[in-house]
């Protein structure tokens, strides 16, 4: 069975100008891998509609499943859920049921908040959206086509994720096998590890110099979803290594 494959798409300015450091790659990267979903591709898009609507056009007819993060809150610039509706070809409008949750909770506070126009933006999505239910802080993402559309914020993100992650259909989850090496350059290993690549295509074999205070190498990692074959490409890898003169320690270093 082929696995589905996903993109990320990370929407915003702050990104692009360094103001704000990107946390959402790593974790959604992980947790796809472990539902059987390689993420194959990650792009930094700008606060820009046309840009937006171009390459979600293009990834959504690419991959299994488009995730996006940033530029759903309150803001002029979080026009992300408009740029969406644009792409689909479909009305940005209330959501009538994210409308009613967020009416909701902030008549419920104590005193009630107004559920002002800036707040009722977030509320306001493509038509035939469905919600990615929020429990951090009500605001809801959501989902049209093969698009899944969540905050950047990490712990809000991380808790949508959560939430649509069973719904995702997965495939064979992606394995990993390692084995690093003290003293060792990558120099020294390139044509030979290139050689063990070319003999086994479908492993993700990567080199991964390390630095510690007492010194530091190489830690070798080698990916895919046949657990059999990685087991057998980390013991030639291994032996590649020892070959060298150096001594393969099994796994990441500490």
């Amino acid at each position: 069975m082929t696995n589905p494959t996903a993109c990320l798409l990370i929407i915003g300015n702050e990104v692009l100008s360094g103001r704000t450091q990107d946390a959402n790659l790593k974790f959604i990267a992980s947790r796809l891998g472990e539902i059987g979903v390689p993420l194959r591709e990650a792009r930094v898009v700008p606060d820009v509609p046309e840009v937006i609507v171009a390459t979600v056009n293009e990834v959504r007819a690419k991959y299994t499943y488009v995730f996006t993060t940033g530029g759903i809150g309150p803001t002029h610039d979080d026009i992300t859920a408009e740029c969406i509706a644009q792409a689909f070809g479909v009305p940005w409008e209330p959501h009538p049921e994210a409308w009613a949750l967020m009416a909701a909770h902030y008549a419920s506070r104590e005193p009630p908040a107004e559920f002002n126009a800036a707040r009722q933006r977030m509320a306001t999505m493509p038509r035939g959206a469905t919600l990615i239910r929020n429990p951090v802080s009500i605001a809801p993402g959501f989902i049209i086509g093969n698009v899944h559309v969540m905050a950047g914020v990490p712990r809000i993100m991380q808790a949508m994720f959560e939430e649509l992650a069973p719904g995702l259909r997965g495939g064979v989850p992606v394995q990993s096998r390692a084995v690093h090496a003290w003293g060792m350059q990558e120099g020294r290993i390139a044509e030979g590890l290139g050689a063990i690549q070319a003999r086994h295509p479908e492993v993700d074999i990567g080199s991964y110099p390390y630095y510690r205070e007492n010194g530091g190498g190489v830690a070798l990692v080698a990916k895919g979803t046949d657990e059999a074959m990685l087991d057998r490409v980390i013991a030639e890898i291994t032996d590649f290594v020892a070959s060298l003169g150096f001594t393969p320690v099994p796994g990441e270093p500490a």
